[in-house]
């Protein structure tokens, strides 16, 4: 006969093992047309109607909210509860659609700060919802989906996908704005998100900006990826990284930027961070010359890395790299960028605001288009700030129009092995530059999308000039060919002729 003590030792390791078992977890069923909001949620049959008790409960890890696709809901969107790592594997809650049609809708009217609030939770997986918040009149601060990071630490494995946001009319004012989809980490104890994922999200008519990272704390965050959105008439900025360490801003499409604000404004940019990686974005349309270029690497930011971009018809130009003269701008990176008809006359193409410091521009083509007459690369002060040790290697700038050059007080301005075709006033000096037409098939002919910029290629039989071999100079060209390892480069961004 086993002791009591024994028996109650065995009682415990029972209850120990049975606690350490998950429960199963739960799908909830939101139903606008059918449901009742005293079901249980449980089913489609006893769906909720309202986001009411959804706002209510306390989710927990592998728990999904479904709501019915095709559905309508007025209101603000804000569940709790986190999921979390089980046995070391993630089991998020999940926030999603059921049934065929198209995405369900939750439209705040207005009448919330945002239709999607996800405020210190982590481990959500959030896809296939239209998100609305358009009211009378702007309003500060108003977003269609808000992430919050509120003092509570990091934030892991947030994840939104495919989602519609569309026609959000917050403040056009920098200060105040409003955005399409906000992630913001403020507060305390260091608050910041860690493997934040924006992907394959398709973002209209928001004001003023459309994905935005806003950070008041002193941690960066980690791991965070917008990777393969689709912004489409933003009244501000398209996408902006603030407060991040590693970012990844990928295969992003944005038409038309800055059509409603008054202060500056530009496409795709990093603030106040490190190790940045914008890479294979399409940016068009951007308006004014209030910023208004299609990349800008911004101040209090180190290691920033623009590469295989493809930049077209924004007023404002292709690039901004700049810092006020307290505060810095250091080692940014532009290669293997295509740059088509950017700039208006009386703007720029490049623009260098301030001081600047250790900018490496290389193997990127600039086609300047035959109704263009303006500055191809100018340098301005801001607070004292001048650029310095700038570098333009293994471009092409292949001028139809006309360029001049406006380097002010900037120093240590250096061009090496770069092609000055066509129509330049007083080019800076370079020893190796070429000046004839570099032999590509038909540059200016690149419309919207990638795929239409095979006038970019070598024509058949033909060799680009070489440039001058550079340490960690990327993986490969525009066009995805291998960089050779034993000789020099090509001028430009195309490595071999595509037969």
């Amino acid at each position: 006969m086993r002791s009591a003590a024994a028996l109650a030792g065995l009682l415990g390791a029972v209850c120990c093992l049975l606690a350490s078992v998950p429960s199963p977890a739960a799908v909830y069923h939101v139903d606008a047309g059918g449901g009742d909001d005293t079901h249980t949620g449980l089913s489609p049959a006893a769906a909720w109607r309202s986001l009411a008790p959804v706002n209510a409960a306390i989710f927990q890890p592998g728990d999904q909210i479904l709501l019915r696709a095709g559905t309508r809901y007025s209101g603000r969107l804000a569940p709790q509860g986190s999921g979390a790592l089980v046995a070391g594997v993630p089991a998020p809650i999940r926030l999603g659609r059921y049934g065929a049609g198209p995405p369900p809708r939750v439209d705040a009217g207005g009448n919330f700060s945002e239709a999607l609030l996800l405020r210190n939770v982590e481990y959500w997986d959030v896809a296939d919802l239209e998100l609305t918040n358009l009211g009378p009149a702007p309003a500060p601060g108003r977003a269609g989906v808000r992430l919050q990071a509120d003092g509570a630490g990091p934030l892991h494995q947030l994840s939104l996908h495919g989602l519609y946001v569309h026609d959000v009319n917050g403040d056009l004012a920098k200060s105040r704005e409003g955005c399409g989809i906000f992630f913001e980490s403020r507060g305390g104890n260091d608050a910041h998100f860690e493997g934040l994922l924006i992907a394959d999200c398709r973002v209209a008519r928001t004001d003023r900006n459309g994905i935005c990272q806003r950070t008041s704390g002193r941690a960066r965050s980690l791991g965070v990826v917008i990777r393969g959105c689709r912004l489409e008439d933003i009244g501000g900025d398209g996408i902006k990284i603030w407060g991040s360490r590693g970012a990844l801003v990928e295969h992003n499409v944005l038409r038309g930027g800055r059509r409603r604000c008054a202060d500056a404004a530009a496409g795709i940019w990093p603030f106040d961070s490190d190790d940045t990686v914008i890479q294979y974005n399409e940016v068009s349309g951007m308006k004014g010359t209030n910023d208004g270029q299609a990349f800008d690497a911004d101040y209090r930011c180190r290691h920033s890395l623009f590469q295989y971009n493809y930049s077209h018809d924004n007023e404002g130009g292709f690039l901004l790299v700049c810092t006020p003269g307290n505060s810095f701008c250091l080692d940014t990176v532009v290669r293997y960028n295509l740059s088509q008809n950017d700039g208006v006359n009386g703007g720029r193409i490049i623009h260098f605001g301030g001081g600047a410091a250790n900018t490496l521009l290389h193997n990127n083509v600039i086609y300047v288009g035959p109704d263009q007459d303006l500055p191809l690369v100018r340098c301005t002060e801001w607070n004292r700030g001048r650029a310095r040790d700038t570098r333009f290697v293994n471009n092409i700038f292949y001028v139809a129009g006309r360029v001049t050059y406006d380097f002010g007080t900037a120093t240590n301005t250096v061009f090496d092995h770069n092609v000055f075709y066509g129509g330049h006033v007083n080019p800076p000096p370079d020893a190796f530059a070429v000046t004839n037409a570099p032999p590509l098939r038909a540059p200016g002919s690149g419309g919207a999308g990638f795929t239409s910029l095979t006038g970019y290629q070598p024509s058949p039989g033909s060799v680009l000039p070489p440039g001058v071999s550079l340490p960690n100079p990327g993986e490969h060209d525009f066009f995805g060919r291998p960089l050779p390892t034993t000789t020099p480069p090509a001028r430009g961004l195309a490595e071999v002729p595509a037969f």
